[in-house]
C-alpha cells in the first residue's frame, strides 16, 4: 500500500496537472493583463488571504500539531480543476477560473514551500523540523505541479490538435483521480476518520465557508460583476485536494497531516453545491 501511494500518488497529481497545462491557450494568459483587477482580486485571496484565514482560526481553535499542518497545507493549496467545472455549473466567469487555477498553481511553487515549512516551524517546533526545508519542498512541488503544467503547455503548442482531442478525455480522468485519490486517503486512515474528522471536520468548515463569503464580498467589491464574482467565490472555495494530500504525503508520510485535506476535499463539494443552489435561486 505505501509503495502504491509513495509512486501512484504523484503520478496522478502529475496527469491532473498535465491535463490542466494541455488545456491552456495563450489567450489564458492574454486575459490576465485584458482583467487584471479581477485576476488579483483572486490572487490576493486566494495566495495570501485564505493562509491567513487559515492561520488566524488556528491560533484561536484547539487542534493538535500535525492536525493544523495539515489545515496550513490544504490552506496554501491553489484551486484545483473541479472549480473550473463548478464555476461553469454556476455560470460563473470560466475563462477566469481557468487563468486563476492555471498561475496561481505556478506560483505555488514558490508559496506552497514558505507556508509549509514556516508552518512546520510554528506548529511542531523547530528543533524537529529535520530535513523538512524550502528547497525540499520547492522541488517537490516543481516535480509535481510546475513540470507536468509546462509539459501541458508544450504539447498544446505544439501538437494543438492532439490537445483538443484529448482535453475533454483527461478532464474527465483527472477528476477520476481526484476522487480516487480522496478515497485512498480516506481508505488509509478508516481506522481513525471519524475521530480525524472531529478534529478537523469543524475547522475545515468554517476555513471553506469563510472564505467563500470573504471572496464573495471582495469580488463584489472590487470586480467587474457577477460572472467575476462567482468564478473568484469558488476558486477560492475549492482547492487542490489532491495536491495537498501529495504534499502531506510525501512529505511527511501522510497520518495526521493528511486529514485536513480529506476533510476540506469532502466538505467543498456540499458547500460549493448549496453556493451553486442559491445563486439558481437568485438567494444571492
Amino acid at each position: 500500500m505505501s509503495g502504491i501511494i509513495t509512486i501512484g500518488l504523484p503520478l496522478a497529481l502529475a496527469f491532473i496537472m498535465f491535463t490542466l497545462g494541455i488545456g491552456l491557450t495563450v489567450a489564458d494568459f492574454a486575459r490576465v493583463a485584458r482583467q487584471p483587477k479581477d485576476f488579483l482580486v483572486g490572487m490576493v485571496s486566494q495566495i495570501f488571504l485564505l493562509p491567513l484565514v487559515g492561520f488566524g482560526l488556528l491560533n484561536i481553535w484547539t487542534v493538535s500539531p500535525e492536525i493544523a499542518l495539515g489545515v496550513m497545507i490544504i490552506a496554501a493549496a491553489p484551486g484545483g480543476v473541479t472549480s473550473n467545472i463548478l464555476t461553469s455549473f454556476a455560470k460563473g466567469d470560466v475563462a477566469l477560473s481557468i487563468s486563476l487555477t492555471a498561475i496561481i498553481s505556478l506560483i505555488s511553487v514558490l508559496t506552497i514551500p514558505l507556508i509549509v515549512v514556516f508552518s512546520y516551524s510554528y506548529f511542531i517546533g523547530e528543533a524537529a523540523k529535520g530535513d523538512v526545508s524550502i528547497t525540499k519542498t520547492a522541488l517537490s512541488v516543481f516535480l509535481i505541479v510546475t513540470v507536468p503544467v509546462l509539459l501541458g503547455l508544450l504539447v498544446r503548442h505544439f501538437a494543438a490538435g492532439f490537445a483538443e482531442r484529448f482535453e475533454g478525455v483527461g478532464r474527465n480522468a483527472s477528476t477520476l483521480l481526484f476522487v480516487l485519490v480522496l478515497l485512498g486517503a480516506i481508505f488509509k486512515e478508516r481506522a481513525n476518520i471519524v475521530d480525524f474528522y472531529a478534529q478537523a471536520g469543524l475547522i475545515t468548515l468554517a476555513l471553506n465557508v469563510i472564505m467563500l463569503v470573504l471572496a464573495w464580498f471582495l469580488a463584489a467589491w472590487f470586480g467587474s460583476g457577477q460572472p467575476q464574482k462567482i468564478a473568484i467565490s469558488i476558486e477560492c472555495g475549492l482547492q487542490n485536494g489532491t495536491l495537498a494530500i501529495a504534499v502531506a504525503t510525501l512529505l511527511f508520510g501522510g497520518g495526521a497531516a493528511v486529514i485536513p485535506a480529506a476533510t476540506y476535499s469532502l466538505t467543498m463539494f456540499g458547500t460549493a453545491l448549496v453556493f451553486i443552489w442559491l445563486l439558481r435561486r437568485g438567494s444571492i
